[in-house]
């Protein structure tokens, strides 16, 4: 059998997530420990007891969903006795989640992972003032109808617009100024969408109204120490693997304005024999959309102490 493990993105947060973890295994409560010095933060209680508001925020809630993908990595490998790369012939995460994904594969310590994610919320948040931008998710439409209306709103508009993430068959996130978003809205309504709703996030990401959080992102990347992944990762923004870290350096600067390419990636992973997908850490999001762009592939969230055992069962 051939597993990838793979790492959710913003949206998974929720108050309360890695608590059970951290009174259950104290390679978990160590994580947490890890990541609250690296950013002299108390992010484990904030992700514990809340406020949603503060968790919700861009800055915050990054470094948090890291640090509960890397809590629950180090409960497997500790109770299992084995690393990733033993079980898994490749990583990939959505968004955020690929500094988690390289987190895993040793390709960046737990340390940095947490101030890059730091960083980068901050970056992108600062990027676009709150107000100015939104996006959508277009239902029922595949990526070429989801990139022409972009395109239509985007020339109507004057502004920016375009597609952010590729999930699954029928599900694209269009990103961008807020008034060429809507109108998006309004134009895959006529070209037959099931529907399409705002989401709640406070910046427009994966547009290129991000540019100032890639360039930001460009410099502290070069200044990070980055090694080879122990297996490669499926990148967002190529849907391909890559191994060499100037390049996922430059992928990862890249894909702060480019388009989430996850439909791809886990057609990429089935065509390179892997037929059971991990989610490791807060929520099913990535689990869910596995199911909906190929039923072959098993796939199964990691995420509480009770799923733990399962996961400890199926990976033996």
């Amino acid at each position: 059998m051939i597993r990838a493990f793979v790492f959710p993105g913003q949206g998974s947060q929720a108050v309360g997530m890695g608590r059970g973890l951290a009174e259950a295994f104290p390679a978990a409560k160590h994580v947490f420990e890890e990541v609250d010095d690296a950013l002299k933060q108390k992010l484990s209680k904030l992700m514990f007891e809340g406020p949603e508001g503060d968790l919700t925020l861009t800055e915050n809630a990054q470094p948090a969903l890291m640090a509960v993908s890397q809590a629950v990595l180090k409960v497997l490998e500790t109770e299992g006795k084995w690393t990733l790369s033993a079980k898994a012939r490749f990583v990939a995460g959505h968004s955020l989640g690929e500094y988690s994904a390289l987190a895993a594969a040793g390709a960046l310590s737990l340390q940095d992972a947490a101030r890059l994610l730091k960083l980068r919320g901050q970056a992108m948040q600062k990027a676009v003032p709150v107000g100015i931008g939104a996006m959508a998710a277009l239902l029922g439409l595949d990526l070429p109808a989801a990139q022409e209306i972009a395109a239509a709103a985007a020339r109507e508009t004057g502004k920016v617009c375009s597609a952010a993430n590729d999930n699954a068959p029928g599900q694209v996130v269009v990103s961008g100024h807020k008034e060429a978003v809507e109108r998006a809205i309004a134009i895959a309504a006529e070209k037959g969408a099931k529907r399409s709703v705002l989401l709640p996030v406070s910046a427009p990401f994966h547009c290129a109204l991000m540019q100032p959080a890639a360039d930001a992102m460009g410099e502290a990347l070069e200044k990070a120490a980055f090694k080879v992944p122990s297996v490669p990762l499926i990148a967002n923004v190529t849907a391909a693997p890559v191994s060499d870290p100037q390049q996922i350096r430059k992928l990862l600067a890249e894909q702060i304005t480019a388009t989430v390419r996850w439909r791809e990636s886990i057609e990429t992973m089935k065509q390179e024999g892997v037929t059971r997908i991990f989610e490791l850490g807060a929520g099913k999001v990535l689990s869910g959309l596995t199911k909906r762009i190929d039923r072959e592939i098993e796939a199964s969230s990691v995420g509480t102490p009770e799923d733990i055992e399962a996961a400890l069962k199926a990976l033996s």
